[in-house]
C-alpha cells in the first residue's frame, strides 16, 4: 500500500517513548506521531493519551525519502470546542481524585525504588571510612 501525504488512515500504537509514539499502518509499515502531533493541547506525558494497541486515526504529514513516515493524531481530529474553561484536564477526560492518587503512588513508588537501587551500588548512606 502506498502511504500519501495528507492521507488519514486507521493504525495501532506498538510502542510509546518520551518524544512519540509509533503507529502500525495498514501493509505493516510503521510511522511516528511526534509528542506535538498527540492532542491539540500541550501533553506532558504520553501515556495520558494513548497505551500500547489503542487503535487511532492519524494523518500522514510527511514521508521521507528513506521511509520514514510523520504521522499526526491531533492534525487527524477536529479541535476541541473552545469553552470558558481553560484548565487542562488530561487526554482521557477529567481524573478522579482517586486516579491521581493511584497515578501518584505508582510514580512515588517507582522513584523509590530507583534511589534505593541507586543507593546500594554506591554503598548506601553515610558509609564509614576507616
Amino acid at each position: 500500500m502506498t502511504i500519501e501525504v495528507g492521507s488519514k488512515l486507521e493504525g495501532k500504537v506498538t510502542g510509546i517513548t518520551h518524544f512519540g509514539a509509533f503507529v502500525t499502518l495498514p501493509g505493516g509499515v510503521t510511522g511516528l506521531v511526534h509528542i506535538s502531533e498527540i492532542a491539540h493541547g500541550y501533553v506532558k506525558d504520553i501515556h495520558d493519551y494513548l497505551k500500547i494497541n489503542d487503535s487511532v486515526t492519524v494523518k500522514v504529514i510527511h514521508v521521507d525519502k528513506d521511509g520514514k513516515i510523520g504521522l499526526s493524531i491531533r492534525q487527524a481530529t477536529d479541535p476541541p470546542p473552545r469553552s470558558g474553561d481553560r484548565r487542562h484536564t488530561g487526554g482521557r477526560g477529567r481524573q478522579s481524585f482517586e486516579d491521581k492518587l493511584l497515578r501518584f503512588m505508582k510514580d512515588s513508588e517507582e522513584r523509590l525504588q530507583a534511589l534505593r537501587r541507586s543507593e546500594s551500588k554506591r554503598g548506601g548512606r553515610g558509609g564509614r571510612r576507616g
